[in-house]
């Protein structure tokens, strides 16, 4: 058995194998999951040798983390780097409802998340989101009181821009910044990656097959029916444009997703991809070891050119609200009021 390359997020963060477990389509996000096979999924990720596992409270209001906490059972803690976000809060009826990173806030979502994760600890911490209501710095000097007491290891941050990423890693030292990245979606590489790379905060990349607009069904099961770019002549659009990797796949003798998690991880050392599985067999297809040289990583995203996708990657609202996605340089304005 092949063993996962070895990574650390950024300059002081912890050692992980690449790519990480993504968990959050575990819990529902793109369809119905048996909890059975999504304990047999986490399962063969650390079985072949994962270490990453990327989760959020608020994935399935909570069953993330309990469906974590069961396949983790019997497990060595030390064997497992778990990745938790917070923030996002949600209604009784599952739909988001704002952002909340207040200190007070935070250190009562963690007390829940170490129940249901059944651990002592996490090791890396960050808000989802940008609290628009709340300085970043009060933020992330909480979960860096919590990294004091032993209850965190290391801050990490989302979805932010390269404002905040100083502003926030001016207090505590930052682990990884974990943002959307793949050949469908760069702009990373203007001016967050930059900023990190300057600063050493690593990168933990989502969206690495686009919600499957990469090598996935093109099914619209889950969340994907409400993303811009699975609409109506978005969708088949896009589809096109990916069709071009498949000569290069064949040429390869991989999979089309294979070849799009190798280009996110030949972005560098300090970019660790984070992928999601909901079966056994795509775990063990994203645990093989697939190589690019800088020439072929050049074709791919020469085939696949920056901007080329249609439609935005979340809806309006979402959009909106993104720290990660202002262009004028400033954050998020502070102070105002929460997203209801």
């Amino acid at each position: 058995m092949t063993t996962p390359e070895i990574r650390r997020l950024g300059r002081t963060g912890p050692l992980v194998t690449s790519p990480g477990l993504g968990a959050m389509g575990l819990s529902g996000a793109y369809g119905v999951v048996d909890d059975d096979e999504g304990v047999r999924v986490i399962h063969a990720y650390l079985d072949g040798g994962g270490t990453l596992i990327d989760t959020g409270d608020f994935y399935g209001s909570g069953h993330n983390e309990a469906l974590i906490g069961r396949a983790l059972r019997g497990r060595d803690r030390d064997d497992v780097v778990l990745s938790v976000k917070f923030g996002a809060l949600r209604g009784p009826d599952g739909a988001l409802q704002g952002v909340d990173a207040r200190p007070a806030a935070l250190r009562n979502f963690l007390t829940y998340s170490l129940q249901r994760l059944g651990v002592d600890h996490v090791d890396v911490y960050r808000p989802a989101r940008l609290d628009r209501a709340v300085p970043i710095e009060d933020t992330v000097g909480a979960i860096a009181e919590l990294v004091e007491q032993g209850y965190v290891r290391h801050v990490g941050l989302s979805e932010v821009g390269a404002a905040t990423i100083r502003r926030a890693a001016a207090v505590a030292p930052i682990s990884d910044l974990q943002i959307e990245y793949s050949l469908l979606q760069r702009d990373i590489e203007d001016e967050i990656l930059p900023t990190c790379r300057e600063l050493g905060v690593g990168v933990t990349a989502y969206g690495v097959l686009s919600r499957g607009l990469i090598g996935g069904s093109g099914g619209l099961d889950g969340g994907r029916r409400v993303m811009p770019r699975f609409a109506d002549g978005n969708r088949e659009h896009n589809a096109a444009l990916v069709a071009q990797l498949a000569d290069v796949a064949v040429r390869r003798g991989v999979t089309v997703a294979q070849l799009a998690l190798a280009w996110v991880s030949a972005a560098g050392d300090d970019v660790v991809p984070v992928l999601g599985a909901r079966r056994v067999e795509q775990v063990t297809s994203m645990l093989a070891p697939v190589r690019l040289t800088p020439d072929e990583a050049a074709e791919l995203a020469a085939l696949v050119p920056r901007g080329a996708v249609a439609g935005d990657r979340y809806p309006a609202v979402a959009m909106a609200d993104l720290d990660s996605e202002r262009t004028d340089g400033t954050p998020v304005t502070t102070g105002a009021p929460r997203m209801q």
